[in-house]
């Protein structure tokens, strides 16, 4: 199988220009980074609070997905990365609106820190 580059303005570049994709596509399946609650071609984080930082990282994985034939209802596996574990039930709320009734495979973790001081990180496999 061939290795693809998944990219779009419509989400963020990779943060401060590090060497990595927004997603790859390998065959049936699409690989998508973890996205942070950017805007594209902001630098600033979106949104001060755990349930506006998670719309905005879903938007960012929305259209990446996109933009490689697939969607948020296709989703087969995500990891969620929180800054802190008490913001669970604020992100659940948001992400339980944007991913149907047949909810992906998820871990969820605390982490000490995410980049620019974000709440959410969240990274995703899909399939196409």
């Amino acid at each position: 199988m061939t290795k693809s580059v998944v990219r779009t303005e419509a989400a963020p570049a990779p943060f401060q220009g590090a060497p990595y994709s927004q997603a790859i596509r390998v065959g049936d399946l699409v690989f998508v980074s973890g996205q942070l609650a950017l805007r594209p071609g902001d630098k600033d984080l979106s949104g001060g609070t755990i349930e506006e930082q998670t719309e905005q990282v879903l938007a960012n994985l929305r259209a990446i997905l996109e933009e490689a034939g697939s969607s948020l209802g296709r989703l087969v596996k995500t990891t969620v990365f929180l800054q802190s574990l008490d913001d669970f039930q604020g992100m659940n709320a948001v992400y339980a609106k944007h991913v149907g009734d047949e909810p992906p495979a998820r871990s969820t973790v605390e982490v000490a820190k995410l980049p620019s001081g974000a709440l959410v990180e969240i990274e995703a496999i899909a399939h196409v």
